[in-house]
């Protein structure tokens, strides 16, 4: 199973997407949706709600781990899950920019592939 820890619910991936992490990892994609993370927040604060989510995702026993969000805590996250052997991948996107007018732009994201972390 793929765990997906981002604030992109799998549901609302594109058809690619789907297909590439199914295809890599198996039919089963579970999200864990990513924390809100107080700008606030001291480095300790995101270490402990780190380590809370190192074992909600130990208990989900995932093959892999798609963790997207704040950079701090997935840096934690990342480095804890890694020394448990639990590979980690981010999603990549190409950003695609529409002017629409001179004053408007449409940007949007398609995914590409899944790269590893480490």
């Amino acid at each position: 199973m793929l765990l997906n820890l981002s604030n992109h619910p799998s549901a609302a991936w594109s058809e690619v997407q789907l297909a590439a992490a199914r295809s890599r990892f198996g039919q089963e994609i579970q999200d864990l949706p990513h924390p809100e993370i107080p700008p606030e927040a001291g480095s300790e604060e995101v270490v402990q709600l780190a380590e809370a989510y190192f074992e909600k995702v130990i208990a989900l026993n995932p093959k892999a781990v798609h963790i997207m969000g704040e950079q701090t805590f997935c840096f934690a996250l990342i480095q804890k899950l890694l020394h448990a052997g639990i590979p980690c991948y981010a999603s990549t996107t190409r950003r695609q920019v529409d002017h629409l007018s001179d004053t408007e732009i449409r940007r949007s994201f398609v995914f590409v592939r899944f790269r590893e972390y480490g």
